[in-house]
């Protein structure tokens, strides 16, 4: 034989007798009776082992587990060798207990009881004894989030009476601990007023985990920045320093689009258009500005420029600007400048008090009775509410209320006319599961004055509007909009959606009462560029059948950088 194969057959001779050596071990663990065997079996414990130590682990285990289930006055009796290779284990179960009763102080926060417990009076919960150690546990993380992280509940008095546990409830508390320091890491710059004003974290706070890390999922809803994981506390003798993650986002967008359809009086292809540039958070304030510029089919000019200044001096107070210019080809031209004045409640909150000033100049060299000079000065009040959608960078925002009201004066030659202005822009998202949505968006705005001048009224219609029509074609004194959309995820980058449209609008200089529809569809997809939207619609009146001449077909794209 040679020294190769003798080599071999050793080798495999011991991994053989190391195999069998590994599960030579049995255990079977007995009760007093039968049936306390039936309940040790169904325990399903361990039965094989490779070694002594092991069998010994899950003698113990086999008790401990017997007093989670109740058995409170189960006994390990022994353990016998019946052979080189089985062992048997006697236990003693005695009778079980079901229940635990436990008495607390006057002090104790029963609301915390409600975590664990369905029976709760005055001075006692109870609980089931196999959830006990896990209520407990429950009970200590709860107090630890109230600011005590290194207090411990411990049973005290424990007593059997007639099947039920009672033992009295104490705990051994620590000096309760407060937010010393907030340390942001990743985003060193990150703007400080939104740590104390828009996550409401404050120092010498008390410490509570479970309320921080609720605060802290409100970056989420920030463009510009997002929590990269959870918030962290580091303890010494006589500080606390909470730790929060952040990473710097691109928030910066490009929006334009490009619309074309057919002049109904030329027959002629046109074209309109617009850019819109929102710049927010470059200076590491949290500040945006947005600058838009719009040149429609109609020979209407738009340009608009407003600027936010978030808690001004780490401050809850905001400050908005804003400039908009409006020409209409050479009828008239208003300008519109606005200041206002916002107290951020919390992240998806803010009520605003403002001014509005607006002057408007007639250009036509003519006398047109609808179309005057005229200077007008809103006070005005606001309230937004704002819902994100979480990981959605489709429909980033489930939910939104914008709602203004406004009252002040129009003065034509010196003459005054007292006016109120109501103004609503709402929308909501009803997700029916992953893929399928339905979107419904309502915006309206009434004018409510004695006498009216076209150069005042409200002008809607397009892509922002009701699809379908010419951008700003359309001029009111009072109009609603009801804009629907179902839509259909093919992946998390791409969706098709229906377009269905309604509208109402009074104008009372014309004499007009119309309701309006507007019916399409259209895709979007999320692109490295950005979300690219292409929308195919058509409207009509209730006195004017759909004319396949009058659909006007929206491309746009709006890139983040």
């Amino acid at each position: 034989m040679t020294l190769k194969t003798t080599a071999f057959i050793f080798l495999v001779g011991w991994l053989s007798t190391s195999n069998l050596l590994a599960q030579s071990l049995e255990l079977k663990a007995l009760g007093a009776n039968e049936d306390a065997t039936i309940i040790l079996d169904a325990l399903g414990y361990q039965q094989r082992f490779s070694d002594f130590n092991s069998l010994e682990l899950e003698v113990n285990s086999i008790a401990n587990s017997l007093s989670h289930l109740g058995y409170l006055e189960s006994e390990f009796l022994d353990l016998k060798k019946v052979n080189d290779s089985s062992f048997v284990a006697t236990y003693i179960l005695g009778k079980r207990y079901t229940t635990a009763r436990i008495h607390f102080d006057t002090g104790f926060n029963r609301k915390i009881l409600k975590l664990v417990s369905n029976v709760i009076t005055e001075n006692y919960f109870e609980v089931e004894i196999n959830s006990l150690e896990a209520s407990l546990k429950t009970l200590n993380a709860e107090i630890a989030n109230t600011g005590d992280p290194f207090s411990k509940l411990q049973l005290t008095n424990i007593r059997k009476e007639a099947g039920v546990l009672y033992a009295d409830l104490n705990i051994v508390a620590q000096l309760q601990r407060t937010i010393d320091t907030v340390i942001v890491k990743g985003y060193d710059k990150f703007p400080k007023p939104y740590v104390k004003r828009y996550l409401k974290i404050k120092s010498k706070q008390a410490f509570n985990l479970k309320t921080i890390r609720e605060k802290t999922e409100a970056l989420e809803n920030l463009q510009f920045a997002a929590q990269i994981k959870d918030p962290e506390i580091l303890f010494t003798k006589d500080s606390t320093l909470l730790y929060i993650y952040v990473e710097k986002q691109k928030s910066n967008t490009f929006d334009g689009f490009l619309g074309f359809g057919t002049n109904t009086d030329t027959d002629k292809l046109e074209f309109d258009g617009y850019l819109n540039l929102h710049l927010i958070n470059n200076l590491n304030y949290g500040e945006s500005l947005r600058l838009l510029y719009k040149s429609d089919e109609s020979e209407q000019k738009t340009f608009d420029v407003k600027a936010k200044l978030p808690y001004l001096f780490g401050s809850p107070i905001g400050l908005q600007l804003g400039l908009n210019i409006f020409k209409k080809d050479s009828s008239f031209v208003t300008t519109t400048q606005f200041a206002k004045m916002d107290y951020q409640f919390d992240p998806k909150n803010s009520l605003a008090l403002g001014i509005n000033t607006q002057a408007s100049t007639n250009l036509l060299d003519n006398l047109n009775l609808t179309i005057n000079d005229f200077k007008s000065t809103f006070y005005n009040l606001s309230y937004i509410h704002i819902r994100p959608q979480r990981y959605d960078k489709l429909f980033p925002v489930n939910f939104q209320f914008d709602i203004s009201a406004g009252m002040g004066k129009r003065t034509i030659e010196d003459i005054g006319q007292s006016q109120t202005k109501l103004e609503l822009n709402s929308f909501k998202i009803v997700n029916l599961n992953l893929r399928n949505s339905i979107y419904g968006q309502v915006s309206a705005a009434i004018l409510d004055s004695d006498t009216y001048i076209e150069n005042e009224l409200f002008r809607f219609g397009g892509i922002n509007s009701i699809r379908g029509f010419e951008e700003n074609s359309l001029t009111a004194n009072l109009y609603a909009v009801f804009n629907t959309e179902y839509r259909y995820k093919v992946s998390s980058n791409l969706y098709v959606n229906s377009i269905i449209d309604l509208a109402y609008y009074e104008n009372q200089i014309l004499d007009l009462k119309s309701k309006l529809l507007g019916l399409g569809f259209g895709f979007g997809v999320l692109t490295q560029a950005g979300l690219f939207k292409l929308n195919y619609s058509n409207g009509s009146s209730e006195n004017q059948s759909i004319k396949l001449s009058n659909s006007k077909i929206h491309i746009s794209l709006s890139a983040t950088f």
